[in-house]
């Protein structure tokens, strides 16, 4: 089961109020590595939604398109999973006044990449990293929810005096990324600041033959795009001592392993809001989390499981191996005629810090 509900912006929850819409056709894309973690693709066959003007449910000013899919068990009951809010950008009718309309949308941090800042911003060095997000996203969306996972990093003064400029999006990735986390817009609409989940068992098995749920599995190696160490400092206009720290895949038996054959391939992040070395030790890691494994990678096809999150580890058993891969990116089809198409890497590093 599948719906769609064009709902006015701001809210939040499972279960927003608003119109809902035929679906013809479609896929939401998650893509852990992107700005913009999330993109709805929607055809829908009701001629009569093209938009006539700025009040049209489909005109896109504004208004979002929440979505979800739901599995309906014998007992009448249905279990919904939420794909989240997507902000309408284009609505397109290929063979008009009769034919299908096509509906692009993407996650509420489009606003956030689109909302420039139109003149530099200070920030005193005794503001909070918190106070700076919230002051910088409530400007795109007043309405906003913010939700850290440790209030004691949303809470630090970001010790020096920081200026906004131009680019609203990097500011606000920096004081995530400076602190050691990532951050997005989660399925019920609300902006979640994360420390990146640890690598555990897997939470789903995705199984070739029979009573698998593996429809079509590839395969490829690459160092384009590797990296396995991370060297991050923060240097402002002040004279403090910049703070420095690098991060670096250590286990030798790694393929990626740091002075092994793969060699020294190092990425260089730079702050001015890592303070110091412990600050600057938990951007390196977490940056270098994001990009470990990426040498071996897999894109698979499946039974659709709509409770999937890129971050999410899963067991991929085919004839003869059994691996573990971190979901990076998917598409989850809103039709029951196309399976679950994934983008993994395998997590196949230790990584630990020194300064």
């Amino acid at each position: 089961m599948f719906e769609a509900r064009v709902v006015t912006p701001g809210q939040t929850g499972v279960n927003p109020t608003g119109t809902t819409i035929p679906i013809h056709d479609g896929d939401v894309q998650l893509d852990g590595t992107a700005d913009v973690r999330s993109t709805l693709e929607l055809t829908t066959i009701d001629t009569n939604l093209w938009p006539t003007g700025a009040g049209s449910l489909l005109a896109p000013y504004g208004n979002e398109v929440f979505v979800r899919r739901g599995i309906a068990f014998g007992s009448g009951t249905v279990e919904w999973v939420s794909l989240g809010y997507h902000r309408i950008d284009t609505s397109e009718q290929d063979d008009a006044p009769d034919g299908p309309i096509r509906v692009s949308a993407r996650d509420r941090m489009a606003g956030i990449v689109d909302g420039r800042l139109t003149a530099p911003r200070p920030f005193p060095a005794a503001t909070t990293r918190g106070a700076l997000l919230t002051a910088l996203v409530t400007e795109i969306y007043p309405w906003a929810t913010i939700e850290w996972d440790d209030t004691a990093e949303r809470d630090e003064a970001i010790g020096r005096q920081t200026i906004a400029e131009e680019d609203r999006y990097a500011v606000c990735n920096d004081v995530v990324t400076s602190a050691g986390k990532t951050w997005w817009w989660d399925h019920r609409g609300i902006l979640v600041v994360r420390t990146p989940t640890p690598v555990g068992s897997p939470v789903w098995d995705v199984n070739h033959g029979e009573n698998g749920v593996l429809v079509e599995l590839g395969r490829r190696l690459t160092r384009s795009g590797a990296y396995n160490g991370v060297v991050a400092t923060g240097e402002g206009a002040d004279t403090a001592y910049p703070a420095r720290a690098v991060a670096v895949d250590t286990n030798p038996n790694s393929p990626t392993f740091w002075g092994g054959p793969f060699g020294k391939v190092p990425y260089f992040y730079n702050s001015p809001l890592l303070t110091s070395v412990a600050r600057a030790r938990a951007a390196a890691a977490t940056t270098l989390a994001r990009m470990t494994g990426l040498p071996y990678a897999v894109d698979l096809t499946s039974v659709p499981n709509p409770a999937l999150e890129p971050g999410d580890p899963i067991r991929v058993t085919y004839p003869g191996r059994t691996e573990t891969h971190i979901i990076d990116r998917m598409t989850i089809p809103l039709t029951v005629e196309q399976p679950l198409s994934a983008s993994t890497r395998e997590q196949s590093t230790v990584l630990t810090g020194e300064a």
